[in-house]
């Protein structure tokens, strides 16, 4: 009877390796299978998506398309239309000498813009003026229009009060064409006079032909933009045009990137699948024959399980210490082994230091490293830091633990920390500096200004505080972004350091503030030295992108023992001091005095003063009237506003108006202003308008627009007969927000003006984009007159532009009759001064008002 043996353990898990092998693999490809499905469905999915999302934006650019070429035709023809020579010329008289000849409404509009017909039409339907192509000739505008021609007509002269052109597709013999007409009216010049008769209407009329729109939708990114025909019957890309499609319709060829998409992608994604399922096939036959090797090991570790629990013994210990690479000296502290991450973490061989001692290697910020390990009673989980250097010649810091071996010696791990160490060491640098400059913050700066201040009174010079701000800093990061007020802060911090010593400091303390101690200035007219070199050094140009910008700064200056001896005090000190250099005119400097704090306090409590001011009626309107320079007439006058303080009397508004705007009450104020202003104006006689001043600040803070409207609905005053005159700065700040603001104004029914013109750089600019109805020349031309013959031409020039923008022009300042002779002279249109009427409370203004209506 033979014995039957049990079967061997190694079967067991050769079947399971295998088995479990090849289970994992055939789910993998299950799961290789879907993703290809779910693939293949994305790809579908996303160029359908793609392709729909092409469509709508090619007929949201077409739609745009259209619209900018109506208003822009709206905008040419509102020049024409709404012009005192064009009604003068070709409603009053038909003047074709005038208008063709002299190309005021002659070929040019054809050659310059492309209008096939320009016509004018009198107040009794009969053209009077008609250029064809570029050509005069006498045709109807009736037989170009047809069936519009009336609509056209009724539809422009409804729009005569409002000014405003009205645009139309039609069908012109076949063709689409826009047709854009307009009343001809005198606009907003003072020297022509409307006649009593229907007003005459001023039509051009754009044909759209091939090329046009090829060039049109050219601008906008939308491809093959042209009229319908046949073919395109079952295009989905289509814009009517007129009303539903009676001028006809276009259409244009949207690109399809989703089809791309499919055609690039499907082949890829098909050699993808093929790839992954012979990458599947082999990586089958690999593990497979990598399980039944892995089986086939499994006697081979049985029996490496004696020599793996000797090696496991002799490492037990080693285990429990978290270890970058290992290490065992002898008696004679030389090494006796080394691991193999000895020469990765260290790049030293390890033969070379086989046998050498382990302090030739190794050494502590105390002894050397046998020192250490012989140490009486040291606990075997402490740990030292020791130095050593690389083959590079670098010095790196690790961390040693060792425990005793027995009698033959020690063993341990020593763990490379430099990196943990050095940024433990650059956390306390960056709690100590700033991170942008690497100049010491406030917290270090606080620590070096209380260790002078203690040792200063052993010191024979004072100790000198500069608190230095940038000026224009702002407009740079608005304009040209953080990172170039980066570069900025940089540059500065830079200057700033070479022109101190090392042993004082320049600590930046806030977004464009700095802070210099200064140990060892005797008097001063060295401080002053100082400053002015670091005013020059600061006002050089900074390379930003390949352009130059520009800053300054303001310097406010304390000395200790002088001043004060607390840190807290001169900082404070110097801020004031600081405050006063800005209101000095900034790039200067200021020393610190006791009646700045008094200037402080003395501002803050004229705030406080000016609050209950608002509040209880202490607040005064006076009226500057403002004549019409060429018959004396009063038009209109400026609201201003007064404080009538009861201890201290009348305030000037240069004085309260500046408070009012840093701390915010410039709203509640200019609530004040508007409310009051316009309930007296409502009871001036009709022909009068009342001039009003904003703040930059108002366009900033919201709710202009409504506080306006609500003004006006509260006095019942008439919104053409109000004038809001704005700053130039407003349009420096956010002209588009500033724009969008002034047109919603606009509608309002107000008249917007320019205050101040011609102290700005770019107010020509301004006058052309925004909706302005005059301009107000600054009262510094006038005042110069005498000195300068420059400012005579300006202001003559300044007077055509306006006119010629249809602007009414207003000088500031008329001192003298010279001054009133001269503006008469160039045609200048209002004018406000002294000269003509100081400002006057109500009463005295309501009496000016009564002399004048009994006069005429």
């Amino acid at each position: 009877m033979t014995d039957k043996t049990p079967p061997s353990d190694a079967a067991a898990p050769s079947r399971s390796s295998v088995a479990l092998t090849r289970a994992s693999l055939f789910k993998f490809a299950g799961l290789l299978v879907a993703g290809f499905v779910f693939a293949v469905y994305l790809f579908f999915y996303l160029a359908q998506d793609l392709d729909r999302t092409e469509e709508t934006e090619s007929a949201f650019y077409t739609e745009k398309a259209m619209q900018a070429f109506e208003k822009t035709l709206r905008l040419t023809l509102k020049d024409y239309a709404f012009w005192g020579d064009a009604y003068k010329h070709l409603h009053s008289e038909v003047d074709t000498d005038w208008a063709y000849v002299r190309q005021n409404l002659g070929s040019t509009l054809y050659a310059d813009f492309g209008f096939q017909g320009v016509f004018v039409v009198d107040d009794s339907d009969r053209t009077v003026y008609a250029v064809i192509r570029g050509a005069l000739q006498p045709v109807q505008a009736s037989d170009w229009l047809k069936q519009r021609y009336a609509e056209v007509l009724s539809q422009a002269r409804a729009n005569a009060q409002a000014e405003t052109p009205i645009t139309a597709f039609i069908d012109i013999n076949g063709s689409p064409a826009l047709v854009a007409a307009a009343p001809i009216t005198p606009g907003t010049d003072p020297t022509v006079v409307a006649d009593d008769r229907q007003a005459s209407v001023l039509i051009f009329v754009d044909i759209l032909d091939a090329t046009k729109l090829e060039a049109i939708g050219k601008d906008y990114g939308v491809q093959g933009l042209r009229i319908a025909t046949g073919d395109d019957v079952h295009a989905r890309a289509s814009y009517p045009l007129g009303e539903n499609g009676a001028a006809g319709s276009l259409h244009w060829d949207p690109e399809r990137p989703g089809q791309r998409l499919l055609s690039l992608g499907l082949p890829l994604l098909s050699i993808t699948a093929v790839l992954v399922c012979l990458m599947a096939w082999v990586l089958l036959r690999r593990t497979t024959a990598g399980a039944k090797a892995l089986d086939a090991s499994y006697h081979s570790l049985q029996r490496s399980q004696g020599a793996l629990a000797t090696s496991e013994a002799r490492f037990r210990d080693i285990v429990e210490i978290s270890s970058d690479w290992i290490w065992e000296v002898d008696t004679c502290w030389r090494f006796t082994y080394l691991s193999e991450r000895f020469e990765e973490v260290t790049g030293q061989a390890r033969e070379a230091w086989l046998g050498r001692s382990i302090d030739s290697l190794l050494c502590t910020e105390t002894g050397t490293v046998s020192q250490w390990l012989s140490t009486a009673n040291r606990r075997a989980d402490n740990s030292v830091h020791c130095r050593y250097v690389d083959t590079r010649g670098q010095e790196r810091i690790t961390r040693v633990s060792a425990r005793t071996m027995g009698p033959p010696g020690f063993r341990g791990t020593a763990t490379d920390v430099t990196g943990e160490v050095e940024a433990r060491r650059q956390i306390e640098f960056l709690s100590q500096h700033d991170a942008l400059t690497g100049l010491p913050n406030r917290t270090c700066l606080q620590a070096f200004l209380d260790g002078k201040l203690k040792v200063l009174s052993t010191q024979e010079n004072p100790l000198v505080l500069l608190s230095l701000d940038l000026d224009r800093f702002k407009p740079v990061n608005d304009l040209l972004g953080h990172a170039a007020g980066d570069q900025v802060l940089n540059e500065v911090s830079r200057r700033l350091c070479e022109c101190v010593r090392h042993e004082d400091l320049v600590a930046r303390v806030g977004g464009d503030e700095f802070v210099l101690i200064l140990c060892d200035l005797s008097n001063q007219d060295n401080v002053e030295a100082l400053c002015q070199r670091v005013l020059a050094s600061i006002e050089q140009p900074i390379e930003i992108d390949g352009h130059q910008t520009f800053i300054s700064a303001s310097i406010g200056i304390t000395m200790a023992p002088n001043d004060a001896l607390e840190a807290s005090e001169l900082l404070r000190y110097a801020d004031i001091a600081l405050y006063e250099a800005k209101a000095g005119g900034r790039s200067t400097w200021r020393f610190y005095s006791g009646d700045m704090n008094a200037k402080i306090v003395e501002r803050r409590r004229l705030e406080a003063d000016l609050r209950f001011a608002i509040k209880h009626g202490e607040l005064r309107l006076h009226f500057q009237p403002r004549y019409r320079i060429a018959d004396g007439q009063i038009v209109g006058a400026e609201a201003l506003v007064r404080w009538q303080h009861p201890e201290r009397g009348l305030i000037p508004p240069d004085t309260f108006i500046p408070i009012a705007e840093q701390t915010g009450l410039i709203i509640a104020l200019s609530n004040w202003v508007m409310s009051t202003a316009c309930q007296y104006a409502a009871q001036w006689p009709q022909p009068l308008f009342l001039s009003i001043n904003l703040s930059p600040i108002e366009f900033k803070s919201g709710g202009l627009v409504e506080r306006i409207e609500q003004a006006l609905a509260d006095s019942g005053l008439n919104p053409a007969r109000v004038e809001l005159e704005i700053t130039e700065s407003v349009m420096l700040d956010d002209a588009g927000g500033a724009l969008a603001l002034m047109h919603t104004l606009k509608k309002l029914g107000v008249r917007l003006a320019m205050d101040d013109f011609g102290t700005g750089y770019s107010s020509l600019s301004y006058l052309r984009t925004f909706p302005f109805d005059g301009l107000k020349i600054d009262r510094s031309f006038l005042n110069r007159l005498g000195e300068s013959a420059d400012d005579r031409a300006i202001i003559l020039a300044i007077v055509g532009l306006g006119h010629a923008l249809s602007l009414t022009v207003t000088a500031e300042g008329i001192e003298t009759a010279e001054h009133l002779r001269m503006l008469n002279a160039v045609g200048c249109d209002e004018g406000q001064g002294f000269f003509l009427s100081r400002p006057l409370d109500v009463q005295a203004f309501d009496a000016l008002l009564q002399a004048a209506e009994t006069e005429s």
